[in-house]
């Protein structure tokens, strides 16, 4: 059969599952537009900037567990998205993005909107096509989903010259794919997994700590088990929230620069530490030669560049955290119906007794104020109206940090947030994808005054696509986390870091069609999360806080997870949570 290389594209994405697609058209795309406009079966959702239509494919795709679909044009929609890519490529997002290119002839030539985008996007894709000759269209596109879903998943980029999208070639997609030089690991080495099992079930001070490839395998329920039958506590990453349910008294909540203490000290004082689906970046280790010193190592992941990139570890095992999970509970019921754990038994009960002592002498704190709110206050009230069954995006500064710390994730694939890249402006465009993927449920975007408007012109889209997105701008009139910086470190030397009071963005989300509210004082917080969660449509609600308050726990740059700055503590968040519900 001969279609047209733009038919053959959507036929493609068609035989591939994909129902939604974001992007922004242009001449060298143009073709595809042309056949997408009575084309059945798959949804396109129209960004205001490329770069968003990268973010939403990623949380569409952290979300739902399918790969995410974006398509822009050539030359500076190309460059837009690269953003986007080294986002999904640091936190293993899963995505095919197709640009256009020039002419075939004219490659290389300065063309009209001409880039190199191939060359442009090697370092932030896992891998990418310059697609030539048509007769290789459907078997690169096959190749890009199966790239991208596979091994440690990331971003797979298709440049489509617009003469090949033009012409006819023959169709036919491949059921299979075969690329001799990409076989990755899926399967556990069994004596590595019994070195493990061994290893924890001898441990008397053991700690879990699982990121992102937990949940990109969909291990949480083999992770689950795991803890089930050892009773080990559990530290997550950013990047892994979710992956165990926070509300869990074994859970130890976020470990590194802005975790909990108690995440830190046992991270610290561990004898066996089973890092799984992580990858020890600088943020959760601090000061390398200082990261759980006196543990055992046991390292699984599917990407065996991850293993002693950053951290020497005593037992790797690459593959699939599913897998090895499920392998490793087998070996873990053996081991211990062989090995008399006596001793074991009572050093793990002081552990978790010194683990119980951290938890109450140094929870999350914050002051509380009659007079200004507090984000943290604004973070916790979100997580009580939902029940933590909200789907969280956030963008990037210090209202990440007091979301990952304050709201109680109960699920997997229910927080997105930009972990490696740190990317401001991605809460919103996020958000879109997450509630494309989502409909019906409840998708709230907590975000900054100053990252929300690198791409509130997303609101536009939210609007005309209908997309209710629910924004919480936690509004401290500047660049905060840069500000807390210059107040610790650099001596309160404050220089760029004040955005003031502009925009007004209640007058901002109604002049895109969207409900804007606003929230100045502490006794407004509750009433106004209720309606912006009652209220149909996208909403954007300001919350103005105190700006002088800071993220803490905070680790130094350089410095050592235990040489943590806290807060001064006045507020248990713990007892605060139930208070708030009366109106103190």
């Amino acid at each position: 059969m001969k279609l047209s290389g733009a038919r053959i594209v959507l036929e493609c994405l068609k035989r591939e599952g994909v129902d939604v697609v974001f992007g922004l058209p242009g001449g060298a795309v143009l073709p595809i537009y042309d056949v997408l406009h009575d084309f059945k079966g798959l949804r396109h959702i129209l960004v205001r900037q490329e770069a968003a239509a990268g973010h939403a494919a990623e949380g569409y795709s952290r979300t739902t567990g399918k790969i995410g679909v974006c398509l822009v044009t050539s030359g500076p929609a190309a460059t837009n998205l690269v953003t986007a890519l080294q986002d999904a490529l640091m936190d293993s997002i899963p995505l095919v993005a197709f640009t256009g290119q020039v002419p075939t002839h004219l490659i290389g030539n300065d063309a009209f909107q001409e880039a190199d985008n191939v060359g442009i996007t090697r370092s932030a894709t896992k891998h990418n096509f310059l697609v030539k000759d048509g007769n290789d269209l459907a078997a690169n596109i096959k190749e890009a989903f199966h790239i991208a879903g596979t091994g440690r998943p990331g971003p797979v980029h298709v440049d489509l010259p617009k003469d090949v999208l033009v012409k006819e070639w023959t169709y036919e997609y491949p059921e299979t794919v075969h690329l001799r030089s990409y076989n990755p690991t899926y399967e556990g080495h069994p004596g590595q997994i019994k070195k493990a099992a061994r290893a924890i079930v001898r441990a008397k001070r053991p700690v879990l700590y699982v990121g992102g490839g937990i949940i990109s395998s969909n291990a949480s329920p083999e992770l689950g088990a795991l803890v089930a039958l050892t009773q080990i506590p559990v530290t997550q990453t950013l990047m892994g929230l979710g992956a165990f349910p926070m509300a869990d008294p074994l859970s130890l909540d976020m470990l590194g620069m802005h975790g909990t203490y108690y995440a830190n000290m046992a991270v610290h004082h561990s004898d066996v530490l089973v890092a799984i689906g992580a990858r020890f970046d600088d943020r959760v280790t601090g000061r390398v030669d200082a990261f759980a010193p006196h543990a055992e190592i046991i390292h699984i992941d599917i990407d065996p560049s991850s293993i002693s990139k950053n951290i020497k570890v005593d037992i790797p095992i690459v593959g699939d955290c599913k897998r090895v999970l499920a392998k490793l509970v087998e070996a873990l019921h053996e081991e211990l119906r062989t090995y008399p754990a006596s001793g074991v038994r009572e050093a793990r009960k002081q552990w978790m007794g010194q683990i119980a002592e951290w938890k109450r002498d140094f929870p999350l704190r914050y002051e509380w104020s009659d007079e200004v709110v507090k984000p943290q206050h604004v973070v916790q009230e979100i997580s009580n109206l939902t029940n933590g069954e909200a789907l969280i995006v956030t963008g990037v500064g210090q209202h990440q940090m007091w979301a990952a710390q304050y709201y109680r994730v109960k699920h997997p694939r229910a927080w997105c947030t930009s972990g490696g890249l740190g990317t401001m402006g991605y809460g919103l465009p996020t958000a879109m994808g997450v509630q494309a993927g989502n409909p019906g449920k409840v998708v709230i975007n907590i975000d900054g005054d100053g990252s929300f408007q690198m791409n509130s012109q997303e609101l536009a889209t939210c609007f005309e696509e209908k997309l209710p997105v629910k924004s919480v701008i936690i509004n401290n009139g500047g660049h905060g986390m840069v500000r807390q910086w210059q107040r610790i470190i650099y001596k309160e030397r404050y220089c760029a870091s004040d955005l003031g009071g502009s925009p007004d963005f209640v007058r901002l989300a109604e002049a895109y069609g969207c409900t804007g509210i606003r929230v100045t004082r502490p006794s407004e917080v509750v009433p106004a999360l209720e309606k912006m969660i009652a209220t149909p449509g996208p909403v954007v609600l300001d919350v103005w806080v105190d700006k002088h308050e800071c993220v803490f726990p905070m680790v130094p740059a350089g410095g050592a997870n235990i040489d943590m700055i806290l807060a001064p503590p006045s507020v248990d968040v713990r007892d605060k949570a139930a208070r708030s519900q009366t109106g103190f």
